[in-house]
Order: structure tokens, then sequence, then C-alpha cells
């Protein structure tokens, strides 16, 4: 079994379609059809369904292919650590994030690193805690910063670079409005609005209601950090969040108040995998995250 015959039935299980797939492999049709014949007749089974000018995969089809796509994605992974052990100050950071850090910290710490390293390129993905614990799992990131940081695990290791507030984000028409502080049970018969059910945040300020004495009533939720600031903005509920993502500026028609019962914090930090090591472009970043953050702590002391 050759790596071009599973190149090939990868593209044409995508495309469903054996003209598509050689055009967009830049090769003849009937070298594309052959591959995917000697495949078949390597493994004994058929791949595929033909209908007219299309192709359907059958169920083994698509239980080869389910394997197939890691395989690929192990081997390109492979090559671009070989590269970047040639050179790992040209290579690319595989790194996840959550919405709450994507309009201050993570434009910071990037930019900062760039100055340092300016051919080192990044792939970002933005999800929830769960996601990001899980593609770190299975290896499709090498980092993730993440809020708050989960203890230790067999999968993966935790550093904390600092701890955060949540506050209060209401309406400026609001009755408390005018108040210098809040206890969060003064918001029990309000409307939230809040991030969705699988999100940390949510899971935060929902324990931290119940903790007050009782449920919130969340009216509207959202995956993006500026929807819901805008659906505070425009009177449509109250919400939570970190402070740090209203650090460049309270959206016009909301303010921020400061929650004084009970008291509400998260750690931030990073995630790395514990059972293989950092490709070196990806240690150059982790070690340099350490510094940085290392650094403000002292420049705040």
């Amino acid at each position: 079994m050759e790596l071009r015959q599973i190149q090939y039935f990868i593209e044409v299980a995508k495309r469903e379609h054996v003209t598509e797939a050689a055009n967009a492999l830049h090769v003849a049709q009937s070298a594309v059809s052959r591959q995917i014949a000697n495949l078949e007749s390597e493994l004994g089974v058929q791949l595929f369904v033909r209908e007219g000018r299309n192709v359907r995969l059958t169920a083994l089809g698509r239980i080869f292919l389910e394997h197939a796509e890691k395989s690929v994605f192990a081997i390109d992974k492979a090559l671009v650590e070989i590269e970047e052990f040639l050179d790992p100050e040209r290579g690319t950071i595989r790194l996840g994030f959550p919405s709450s850090m994507a309009s201050h910290i993570l434009p910071r710490v990037i930019s900062a690193f760039r100055v340092l390293y300016p051919n080192i390129n990044f792939q970002l993905r933005q999800g929830s805690m769960r996601q990001l614990i899980d593609s770190l799992i299975r290896g499709e990131l090498e980092l993730a910063m993440i809020a708050p940081v989960p203890s230790d695990t067999r999968d993966f290791k935790g550093d904390i670079f600092f701890s955060e507030k949540l506050v209060a984000l209401l309406p400026s028409n609001h009755d408390l409005s005018d108040q210098p502080a809040l206890r969060l049970d003064q918001l029990r018969n309000h409307s939230f609005v809040l991030f969705p059910s699988g999100f940390v945040l949510y899971q935060i300020v929902v324990e931290a209601c119940q903790q007050m004495g009782f449920t919130p009533d969340v009216s509207f939720e959202g995956e993006d950090i500026d929807a819901i600031k805008g659906l505070v903005a425009a009177g449509l509920g109250v919400t939570i969040l970190p402070e740090i993502t209203l650090m460049e500026s309270i959206p016009q028609g909301t303010v921020k108040i400061p929650i004084s019962e009970p008291e509400l914090t998260r750690t931030v930090g990073i995630i790395v995998p514990k059972n293989r090591d950092l490709p070196p472009s990806e240690q150059l970043f982790y070690d340099f995250l350490k510094d940085f953050f290392a650094n403000l702590d002292r420049f705040r002391s």
C-alpha cells in the first residue's frame, strides 16, 4: 500500500467524483482510477459504489476513510516537525484559545513573540474548554491557552499565568447601574446573557448564582463575546464576564460593576500534552509565554 494510493482515495472520497479528484490532484483520471483499483484489490474489499459519473463510499470505504485521514494527518505532522527540527525559527505553532482571550491576551502575546521570531507562523483554533482539550489530546493542537486552568491530568499538564476577577456587565439604564459593587443575588430577578451550557464560564456563573440561592434566568446564549456584550448594551439582559474582556473598552450603553459576593475569579494559563514532546517552534512559544507572564508579575509586584 502506497501513500499516493491513500491520498488519491481521500480526494475521491471527498469529491465523490473521480474526474474532479484527478483535476484537483493534477494527474490523469486514468491514474486515479488505476490507483483506486489497486487499493481495492490489495484490501480485498470494494471502497466505492459507482453511480454514473459519481462514486459513493461503501460502509467499509467510510471506515477506511476515517483511518486514512488520521494516517495522512500523522505523516503531514511528522514532516512539519522534521522541517522544524532543521529550522525551529521557521515553523508553525498550532494554538487553541477561548473567545474570552481573543481580543486582548492573544493578540498581545503573539505580537510580542513575533518581534523575536518573525518567521514563525500560527494556526489558531477557537473553541470551548472541552473542544480545546479534545483537540490537544488528539494531536490537532500542541498548546492551548485556557481559562480556568484545569488540574493536571494523565493527558496534559497546565501552567497558570495569572488569576483574574469576573465582573458584572449591565445596561447603563439598569436599576442597579449606579451601584459601586453588587452581590450576585441582587440580580436574581433579571435576565442573563451567557455562553452556552458547554462553556466553563456558563458553569462558573450558574454555580455562583446557585451558591447565592437562585438559578439564573438565561434568556440568551452566545459563543461570541462581542455578541453577548451587544445584547447587554441593547438592554436584553445582564452578564458576568472576565474583567480582561473589558480591558480595552466598555461597550457603549453598558456599565461594569465589581461583584462583592461571592468573589468570582478564574485562572488563566496554558495546557500542553504530557505524552509527547512539543515540536521546537512550539517549545519556543511555550517558554516565551512562561517568561512573558513571569515578567508581567514581577512588574506588577
